[in-house]
C-alpha cells in the first residue's frame, strides 16, 4: 500500500537540538544521505526548499488527455521557457515576462500540467551570465520526481579517464572502490536492464529488462555486425518489485510515462521520497524541515568547522538557524556551490571550502541535440502494439575512443532511444488534415524510431559559476551568475554523432526522416556536474574521495558537484552510490568521534 508522506509542522521542528548532522536538499543525494545515516543510528535533520507533494495524487498517469480541461497543456498565464528563448535572449530569462509564471523548457512537454507544480518559476529564482538551460525543482523529492530514470554505471574508462588519453584529472577512486555501493543501490532501489559484459558500460543487478520492439531488435542485431550495442534502457524502475520498501509498486507498464516530463504515481520508478525519505523516516531518526531555503553554512570562529546552515521559511521570510556536527551538501550541483560560494566568513573569505579557489569551477555535463529519426518500411501499417508505460526504450552505449581507437575529439557518448506505439504517436508532422491525415498518422505511429546523443563535456577550469553582484532572487538571496560554453572538443563530437547516428540507421535500412548535428544550449541535458570536484590534492580540489572538504572536515559535499568529469552516463545512479560510501565512512567517523 502506497502512504502519503507526513509533513511535519514547522513549529514541530526543534532547532534547539544539535543533530548529528544537517542535510540540504532531498533529492537523489540529500534523500540517500538520510537514509543511510538515520540506519546507522543518527539523529538527521533533513532541510528542503520547497514543500511536500503527492505525485500519486498529482500525475494521473491514467488519465486520457481528453480528460483533462486543456488535454494536459498549463494553464494559459504559464509560460515555457523555448529553445529560440534561451538562443536569443538575455538572462534573467523571465524578466518582465507578461506571463504569470515562467518555467523551463521542459514544461513544454506533452501533458505538463500534471507536473507544473514540481519545477521552479523562473520569476522567484532568476540567474544571470551566459546561455544555460537550467531545469530546478524545490519539491520534496528534488528532481527525481520527475527524472527520465536511466541508471547508468561509470567506469574505470571515466574513473581513469587521463590515463587513457592525458587530458584533464583522475577520480581519487577507481570502480573497484564504489562498486558494492553501485551494487546497494541497485538492489535497494531496484534497476531494470540486460547485462552485456561491456567494460565501458559496467553491467548492474537487474531485474526483469523492458522488452524491445521489432524495430529495436532488428537495429540490435545490424549493429552487432558494426561493433555496437543496442541494450534495453537500464531504467531506475523495480520491474520485479520489491519486497523491502512497502512504499513503492513494481512497474505493470500503465501508464503515460513519457507525459508530464517524468515520474511515476505508483512510485515504480524510483523518487526519493518513496524510495529514501519514506524508509529513513521510518527509522524515528529523521526530522524533516519542509519551506526552508538555505542560504549559509554556519561556522564556528575558532575552530572553522561548520556549525550549522541559516535558511530561510520559503513563505515567511522568516530566518532561523539549524545546528550539527556535521553538514552534508545536496542542493544538486549549482545550488550547492551556490550556497557555498554564499557561505563567507573571516576564516573563508572567498566562501566555505574554497582555499583551492575551485568552488564554482570546472563545471561540465553532457551535451545535446544530434539526433536521427527514421521509420521501418515493413512496419507501416501494421497492427498497433501497447507501448505506453515502458519507462523507457533502449540505450547505446559509447562506442568512440575506445580499445585503443582515436577520434579526433576527446572521449564519447551514447543515444537514448525510442519506438513504437504510443498515447502521442510519432509520425504526426506530416502535412494535411482530415481522413488522409488521420490515416497516415495511424500507419506510421509504430513505424518511426528515434535517437538522441548524449556526450561528455570537457571539464574546463575556465567553465564555471560565480555569484551575481547584483541580482537577487524572491528571497533576496544573491543569484548564481553563469561564466560556461561549449568548446571545440563538442561541436566536433556534435558532427560525429550526427554521422553515426545516419550510418546506424542506413546500415538497418531505416529510411531517414530526419537528421541534425546542431547542439542544444547548454544546460539541456539537466546533468550538471563538476564545481567541487574531488582529488587528492587540496590545492586542485575541493574534496576528499569522501566528498569531505579538505578545508572543513565536517563539511561534506554528497551530490553531482563532486563528479571529476562528466563521462557520458547518466548521473544519478553514480550520486547515489558516492553518497551511500561518504556516509557510511562519515557513520563511521561519527561513531568514534573524528568528527
Amino acid at each position: 500500500m502506497l502512504l502519503q508522506f507526513p509533513g511535519p509542522n514547522p513549529d514541530d521542528v526543534d532547532l534547539k537540538t544539535t543533530y548529528d548532522a544537517v542535510v540540504v536538499g532531498s533529492g537523489a543525494a540529500g534523500g540517500m544521505a538520510a537514509y543511510v545515516l538515520t540506519t546507522h543510528g543518527f539523529k538527521v535533520l533533513l532541510l528542503e526548499a520547497g514543500k511536500y507533494q503527492d505525485t500519486s495524487k498529482i500525475l494521473h498517469s491514467l488519465q486520457w488527455p481528453y480528460d483533462h480541461p486543456r488535454r494536459g497543456v498549463m494553464p494559459p498565464d504559464y509560460h515555457a521557457l523555448t529553445l529560440n528563448e534561451y538562443n536569443i535572449r538575455q538572462s534573467p530569462y523571465a524578466q518582465n515576462s507578461q506571463y504569470t509564471k515562467v518555467q523551463s523548457y521542459v514544461q513544454g512537454w506533452s501533458g505538463t500540467d500534471y507536473s507544473k507544480t514540481l519545477v521552479v518559476d523562473e520569476k522567484e529564482n532568476p540567474y544571470t551570465g551566459t546561455r544555460y538551460a537550467w531545469v530546478r525543482s524545490r519539491a520534496v523529492g528534488g528532481k527525481t520526481n520527475i527524472w527520465g530514470r536511466l541508471a547508468l554505471r561509470l567506469s574505470d574508462y571515466d574513473f581513469k579517464a587521463k590515463d587513457l588519453d592525458g587530458y584533464g584529472d583522475n577520480w581519487p577512486i577507481s570502480y573497484a572502490d564504489i562498486e558494492a555501493y553501485y551494487d546497494k543501490v541497485d538492489l535497494y532501489l531496484g534497476i531494470s536492464g540486460h547485462p552485456e559484459n561491456l567494460p565501458w558500460l559496467p553491467d548492474g543487478k537487474f531485474q526483469r529488462p523492458i522488452k524491445l520492439t521489432y524495430s529495436e531488435l532488428h537495429l540490435r542485431e545490424t549493429l552487432k555486425g558494426m561493433g555496437r550495442v543496442l541494450t534495453p534502457y537500464r531504467a531506475g524502475v523495480t520491474t520485479d518489485g520489491l519486497k523491502h520498501n512497502k512504499y513503492r509498486s513494481r512497474c505493470y507498464g500503465r501508464g503515460a510515462c513519457n507525459r508530464h516530463v517524468g515520474g511515476c504515481d505508483i512510485h515504480a520508478a524510483f523518487d526519493s521520497p518513496t524510495g529514501l525519505i519514506r524508509p529513513a523516516w521510518d527509522t524515528g531518526n529523521l526530522t524533516m524541515r519542509t519551506n526552508a531555503t538555505v542560504y549559509e553554512v554556519t561556522v564556528d570562529k575558532d575552530t572553522g568547522k561548520a556549525t550549522g546552515v541559516s535558511f530561510l521559511d520559503s513563505q515567511t521570510r522568516q530566518s532561523y538557524q539549524a545546528k550539527a556536527k556535521t553538514v552534508l551538501l545536496a542542493a544538486s550541483t549549482l545550488e550547492s556551490a551556490r550556497l557555498m560560494l554564499l557561505s563567507k566568513s573571516p576564516q573563508y573569505p572567498n566562501g566555505i571550502a574554497n582555499s583551492s579557489g575551485h568552488v564554482g569551477h570546472n563545471f561540465c555535463e553532457h551535451m545535446m541535440g544530434p539526433s536521427v529519426s527514421g521509420f521501418m518500411k515493413e512496419l507501416v501499417g501494421k497492427p498497433r502494439t501497447i507501448d505506453d508505460g515502458k519507462p523507457g526504450s533502449f540505450y547505446i552505449p559509447r562506442f568512440r575512443n575506445i580499445n585503443g581507437q582515436k577520434s579526433d575529439f576527446l572521449r564519447g557518448y551514447g543515444y537514448e532511444g525510442s519506438s513504437g506505439t504510443t498515447m502521442f504517436p510519432s509520425g504526426t508532422s506530416t502535412r494535411g488534415f482530415g481522413e488522409e491525415y488521420k490515416r497516415h498518422v495511424r500507419d506510421y505511429a509504430g513505424a518511426v524510431i528515434d535517437i538522441g546523443a548524449f556526450g561528455e563535456v570537457l571539464a574546463r577550469y575556465e567553465n564555471f559559476v560565480d555569484i551575481d553582484p547584483s541580482i537577487k532572487d524572491a528571497w533576496g538571496i544573491p543569484v548564481l551568475r553563469f561564466n560556461y560554453e561549449f568548446g571545440e572538443n563538442e561541436r566536433k563530437m556534435a558532427k560525429d554523432m550526427a554521422i553515426a547516428g545516419r550510418e546506424m540507421f542506413e546500415a538497418a535500412k531505416f529510411e531517414i526522416l530526419s537528421a541534425t548535428d546542431e547542439m542544444l544550449p547548454q544546460g539541456w541535458s539537466i546533468h550538471e556536474l563538476g564545481t567541487a570536484r574531488m582529488g587528492a590534492d587540496p590545492k586542485t580540489s575541493v574534496v576528499n574521495q569522501f566528498q569531505q572538504c579538505h578545508d572543513v572536515k565536517n563539511l561534506l559535499v554528497v551530490d553531482g558537484s563532486t563528479h571529476v568529469n562528466a563521462s557520458c552516463q547518466n548521473p544519478t545512479w553514480t550520486i547515489m552510490a558516492l553518497c551511500w560510501r561518504s556516509c557510511d565512512h562519515l557513520a563511521d567517523q561519527l561513531a568514534k568521534g573524528e568528527v
